[in-house]
């Protein structure tokens, strides 16, 4: 059954996944601060939202996703936001990737204005958003989740509801270091190689079938040999989620050694102006210090 649907933040992943909701006939009205997005959108069948309020008065269920969590504070709390103009009943589904107490924050405003609330940030990249193959990992009341069901199937292939609001969260936050740190143990190892006299490929052909295999490898490692950085995922992004995962291991003292030190990689690439090259970049902070690019020979 088609959704009135509404949905703020036509980014890099945003977009395709709002495309994705009208691919399923969705009932679409779309808000971003850039006009660009929202004209495509338009032309590809959705409605033009004039605010984030407007959105919501238009719709039942609001998706936003968005850079990080003063944007979703702005976007569902502030003037002209999302709460000045959704029902009560309606849900709220931020997809953003943002600090859990920012989500429970917003999830807890939401209930004071009886508006349901879901924390259900995504994985998978700009392939995966295309694709309507994302992760997504869920935080909330489980009859919001499965209220939310049908239209995360459009989106995502993989649907898991983690506990309560801010879990989803949580859960990104584990699946960012993870993945940072895969992408950074690839880096290495690629850079020792070519180092070695080897070809890149070959030895990533050579191992993509043990157990170091990935699909953090199969996606990024072809990158990498053809250096092509185009974002699917930016630097500046994944610094962001680190910070986030710091900040949340701090409140509950603990320590993660591995993420602080590829957060100090990212933060180096950062301050070297590369903020908006995909986060396989990773791989130059060690090239620069090994004085050598991982790349097909010839």
């Amino acid at each position: 059954m088609p959704f009135k649907i509404g949905f703020i933040g036509l980014g890099v992943m945003g977009k395709p996944m709002a495309k994705n909701l009208l691919r399923v006939h969705h009932e679409l009205v779309v808000y971003n601060p850039s006009p660009g997005p929202v004209e495509e959108l338009v032309k590809a069948g959705a409605q033009r939202g004039a605010s984030p309020r407007d959105v919501a008065a238009r719709a039942d269920i609001i998706i936003t996703m968005l850079p990080d969590g003063p944007e979703v504070e702005q976007v569902i709390l502030g003037p002209g936001g999302v709460l000045e103009g959704a029902r009560p009943g309606a849900l709220v589904i931020d997809m953003s990737s943002i600090s859990p107490t920012v989500a429970r924050k917003v999830g807890a405003a939401c209930e004071a204005k009886e508006v349901h609330f879901l924390d259900a940030p995504v994985s998978g990249g700009e392939p995966r958003a295309i694709h309507g193959t994302l992760a997504i990992m869920a935080g909330g009341r489980k009859e919001d989740f499965d209220r939310a069901e049908p239209v995360l199937k459009a989106m995502g292939s993989y649907l898991t509801l983690a506990g309560p609001v801010g879990a989803g969260n949580l859960t990104k936050l584990a699946n960012q270091i993870m993945v940072a740190a895969n992408i950074a143990a690839m880096g290495e190892a690629l850079v020792l190689a070519t180092k070695a006299g080897l070809d890149p490929e070959i030895v990533f052909e050579a191992v993509k079938g043990g157990l170091a295999g990935s699909s953090v490898l199969n996606f990024k490692a072809p990158m990498v040999i053809a250096r092509n950085f185009k974002p699917g995922f930016r630097i500046r992004l994944h610094h962001k989620d680190l910070r986030n995962a710091l900040q949340a291991a701090e409140s509950m003292g603990i320590e993660l050694p591995l993420t602080s030190l590829v957060q100090r990689m990212l933060a180096s690439l950062l301050a070297e102006g590369k903020g908006d090259l995909d986060h396989s970049a990773i791989v130059q902070y060690l090239e620069q210090r090994a004085e050598v690019e991982v790349k097909r020979p010839g």
